[in-house]
């Protein structure tokens, strides 16, 4: 089996696919002075681009394989690709997820399946989940149904790949100078660069991966997939522990250029789409649009791909921390007070200023000891506001330790 433009083709004919819109984002095109398009599968079927790459291999097996039923592992949105075509086709389908899957993600796999679908919750990874699903194929019979590692799944998620380029010149952008791609193990970046390298030569082709999960990153440096010394599940839609064996032939060979993002930006890209554009986008939808700012795309046609809008609301009060964190906004302390009346009060006429705000204050009293620790957490009005506070900090007589967010500390005390 191969990845082919004459069968991404042939399967965008044959999807049952919504065919998303590709729009126009006045916010990024002013932020960025470029003239960027939003490949809009957060309104796909399931909410993802998934759907597309699961139908397509299962609409391919034989009657006596689709009767053996099919299993697969996901961090949500395959599943939910599987459930859509198990309930279509009339399949029966055992599907993995890793355990801190979101509930929300959970709920619609088996909303979306029904009868023809069964749910398995295994380990906290996809790599774990995939290991128990291939041992219920083997047990079973049923066909495995690959997240992005096997040319059908990639054909059919190409199938965004060709829409892009029909929709882009309905719009008078054919081609586009740039298209930015999201990466987990690489299906979708492989069947989109396949198409789009046929359709668009001289188009720049970019697979953006969180730092935590960048295994695309360490395949092409290392020359092969290679699994990661640890894995940050985050941006649990694109969180891959080894870049897959069939899509980093593709990835190496088709696309231009792979980079990596931090959580942070990609939470405070979530907050702009969510409030300034009206968009839903789950951690790895927001991938792409987030990693601009890293790229040269200035007065150029861009397009970037919105790849899913999955998101647990009940995850926003992390997106918000992590995005704060990010920018500059927030930043955490440890403060040693000395238990004598008014020692908080002087920290608050003295050391804080307008515009900042204590968001965290925990306190832990000794009564045996002259002083006290206190994790102090401060939001500022703007993120150059930090040079003045840690300067009031040193002229103060207080001990005062600046924790960084990801700090053992930090996370011990609060």
């Amino acid at each position: 089996m191969t990845v082919t433009p004459e069968g991404i083709a042939a399967a965008a004919a044959a999807t049952i696919a919504t065919r998303t819109p590709l729009e126009r984002s006045t916010r990024l095109s002013e932020q960025y002075a470029a003239d960027v398009l939003l490949k809009r599968e957060d309104l796909q079927l399931g909410r993802s681009y998934k759907v597309r790459g699961a139908f397509h291999l299962m609409s391919s097996l034989a009657p006596e394989e689709l009767a053996r039923g099919v299993v697969c592992a996901s961090a949500g949105n395959h599943a939910q690709g599987v459930a859509i075509g198990a309930a279509r086709l009339g399949v029966q389908a055992h599907i993995v997820v890793p355990t801190n899957t979101p509930r929300q993600k959970r709920d619609r796999i088996l909303a979306l399946g029904g009868r023809n679908v069964t749910l398995e919750l295994v380990g906290t990874t996809y790599d774990e989940a995939s290991a128990a699903a291939h041992a219920e194929s083997e047990l079973t019979g049923a066909t495995y149904v690959h997240p992005f590692d096997d040319a059908r799944t990639i054909t059919g998620q190409g199938t965004v790949g060709f829409e892009v380029t029909e929709q882009a010149a309905g719009l008078g952008h054919d081609p586009l100078d740039v298209l930015v791609v999201p990466v987990g193990g690489g299906g979708l970046l492989a069947g989109v660069a396949s198409w789009v390298r046929h359709a668009w030569p001289q188009t720049r082709i970019v697979g953006v991966e969180p730092v935590g999960a960048a295994s695309m990153s360490a395949a092409l440096a290392a020359g092969q997939p290679v699994p990661l010394d640890s894995l940050d599940t985050f941006v649990d839609g694109a969180s891959v522990g080894t870049a897959g064996s069939a899509t980093y032939p593709l990835v190496r060979d088709l696309v231009d250029d792979v980079v990596a993002v931090e959580v942070g930006a990609v939470c405070a890209e979530m907050l702009e789409l969510y409030q300034v554009d009206g968009i839903i986008a789950e951690p790895a939808g927001a991938l792409a649009t987030a990693a601009l700012g890293q790229l040269d795309v200035t007065g150029k046609r861009v397009g970037a791909i919105v790849s899913g809008g999955n998101n647990d609301v009940s995850r926003y009060a992390e997106v918000i921390e992590r995005a704060l964190v990010h920018q500059g906004l927030r930043h955490y302390f440890l403060v040693s007070f000395p238990q004598e009346p008014g020692a908080l009060r002087g920290f608050l006429d003295h050391v804080l200023a307008e515009g900042e705000d204590i968001v965290v204050f925990d306190y832990i009293k000794k009564s045996n000891r002259e002083t006290g620790p206190a994790l102090i957490g401060i939001d500022l009005d703007h993120a150059g506001g930090i040079s003045g506070l840690l300067q009031r900090m040193a002229a103060s007589n207080l001990v005062i330790e600046k924790i960084p967010y990801d700090s053992p500390l930090f996370t011990f005390l609060h």
